[in-house]
């Protein structure tokens, strides 16, 4: 059975620093890119972080510089570390998984990240 966990979500003040880790099983991981998305309330999903196979990383310009994906081809996880978090973060975000083909598509639960003073 396919899975994708996340977890580290929470609730932190504005330039506070928070990690998100997807942990997964089930599928070959180390051949899929693996994606964090986000949904705010009243705005779109929008794609914030990529990393290829390959290691290759993409970030949404709202939040370049700031956050950074990375991936465990061992452990099978991918961590999303946000730093300099600000209000407009705020949003649930969701673990991707898909390989190069793009043939299959594998979502996670959703980790909500709440940031307020």
């Amino acid at each position: 059975q396919v899975q994708l966990m996340e977890s580290g979500g929470g609730l932190v003040q504005p330039g506070g620093s928070l990690t998100l880790s997807c942990a997964a099983s089930g599928f070959p991981f180390s051949n899929y890119y693996m994606s964090w998305y986000r949904k705010a309330p009243g705005k779109d999903q929008e794609l914030v972080a990529r990393i290829t196979a390959g290691g290759n990383a993409n970030y949404q310009d709202s939040v370049k510089g700031r956050f950074t994906i990375t991936r465990d081809n061992t452990k099978k996880t991918c961590d999303l570390q946000m730093n300099s978090l600000k209000v407009e973060d705020t949003a649930m975000y969701y673990c991707h998984s898909m390989p190069k083909e793009r043939n299959v598509s594998y979502w996670g639960q959703g980790t909500q990240v709440t940031v307020s003073s």
